[in-house]
C-alpha cells in the first residue's frame, strides 16, 4: 500500500506524516509512506488545501489532520 502526505513542509504536514505512520504501523500494514512537497505535483493532483492524504494515489483528505480513528477507518477500508 502506498501512502502519501501532500504538503509544503509545514508543522501540520509533519504531524499528519507522523499520524499516518503511527496508524499504519498499528494496523501492521505493508506500506510505504511518501512526503510530496512539490507544489506542481500537489496542484496536478487537484489538491487545494494542505495537508492532504492519499492512499494508492486516491486523495482521501485535504486541509486537515484526520483523527486517529478516522485514519484507522480509511486505512482499513482498502
Amino acid at each position: 500500500m502506498k501512502l502519501e502526505v501532500y504538503g509544503t513542509g509545514c508543522a501540520k504536514c509533519e504531524r499528519l506524516m507522523e499520524a499516518v505512520d503511527r496508524a499504519a504501523k498499528e494496523l501492521n500494514l505493508d506500506f510505504t509512506l511518501e512526503k510530496v512537497s512539490d507544489i506542481q505535483q500537489i496542484v496536478k493532483k487537484g489538491i487545494m488545501g494542505t495537508p492532504a492524504f492519499a492512499i494508492d494515489g486516491t486523495v482521501k483528505t485535504t486541509g486537515k489532520i484526520p483523527s486517529h480513528d478516522e485514519l484507522l477507518r480509511l486505512l482499513t477500508a482498502q
